[in-house]
């Protein structure tokens, strides 16, 4: 098994109830493994979980855990500028924030950003140098 992948990635958030309506409206699926404080919410071929953030910063040791830094985005690549433009609608009806509305890029691509209800930053792009396979997955082979 390769180790060099992710499986699951962990969003502290101050409502789980409220998180998981937003992701579910991006077409997440709430997994039935999910709990009052945290939600499991599948994808293709990742989970995404939705921690209480208080919970995840006392079981993390390290304090106080600030919402949307901007240090790192989540990013999810599309086939197509219209296919961009129409994920990008979907989550503003959802509640997103936007932040850039997409556009075309410097790097010669197509992409906008937008914060989730708890601050996380999300990309959406075309990148035209990038092969998706059937499942949507990046192929940079």
């Amino acid at each position: 098994m390769n180790s060099a992948r992710i499986t699951l990635v962990t969003l502290g958030v101050d409502d789980v109830a409220r998180s998981v309506a937003f992701y579910e409206a991006l077409g997440w699926q709430k997994s039935a493994q999910s709990v009052e404080t945290t939600a499991f919410m599948t994808g293709e071929g990742i989970v995404l979980s939705l921690w209480d953030r208080a919970e995840m910063a006392a079981d993390g040791g390290e304090g106080e855990l600030a919402a949307g830094s901007g240090s790192m985005a989540l990013a999810v690549n599309f086939d197509s500028p219209e296919a961009v433009d129409a994920f990008y609608a979907r989550a503003g009806e959802a509640g997103a924030k936007p932040v850039k509305p997409p556009q075309k890029a410097f790097w010669g691509g197509y992409s906008g950003n937008f914060r989730d209800p708890d601050g996380h930053l999300w990309e959406v792009a075309h990148n035209p140098f990038w092969r998706l396979d059937e499942a949507g997955r990046v192929d940079l082979t």
